[in-house]
């Protein structure tokens, strides 16, 4: 055989035959009151519920914040990591860097009687994501062993909210 030769991965299949089936689309949206920049808020109980009032047996489910400073990850649900990932944003985008976003007296956009200093947590919230897709399979997220769903306040405790849709037939394996 030609050292060069190219091998075939070996996969599993989790191939099942399905009957006709109905698309589902269905979404609600979990609210949270945050109590701290950079906390890590495991919300993977409350996507799983999601899934499973849904119907959706094969699919998908999408986890998204509505904010701009709060993210959603996939990451390990262990307390040490977790300070390591905030210990980590904070010395990439600390709180009391100069940001042109908190100098309103030059600032002119998207301006609120509530607007606060806050242009670090939107510069935290560039290195995350605002959601996860998370494959649904007989009628479960398939989020792997170590991993957990987590909401990420970047900037200050307030009320946050996420939206999460599972979409997917409603077929049994």
């Amino acid at each position: 055989m030609d050292a060069h030769a190219v091998r075939p991965l070996v996969r599993t299949l989790h191939a099942v035959s399905a009957p006709a089936s109905t698309f589902v689309a269905y979404g609600e949206t979990l609210e949270y009151d945050t109590d701290h920049t950079l906390e890590f808020i495991d919300i993977t109980a409350d996507v799983k519920d999601v899934v499973l009032r849904s119907g959706v047996n094969f699919g998908q489910v999408a986890v998204f914040s509505n904010h701009t400073t709060a993210a959603v990850v996939l990451n390990e649900h262990e307390p040490l990591l977790l300070n390591d990932m905030a210990r980590v944003l904070s010395r990439l985008a600390p709180a009391g860097d100069y940001y042109e976003h908190n100098d309103f007296s030059i600032r002119t956009v998207n301006m609120n009687e509530e607007e606060c200093a806050n242009g670090h947590a939107h510069c935290r919230h560039l290195l995350l994501s605002t959601s996860e897709t998370i494959p649904i399979h007989q009628g479960e997220a398939r989020i792997g062993r170590w991993q957990s769903i987590f909401l990420v306040e970047l900037d200050h405790a307030r009320p946050r909210s996420v939206f999460v849709q599972a979409m997917g037939t409603t077929a049994t394996g």
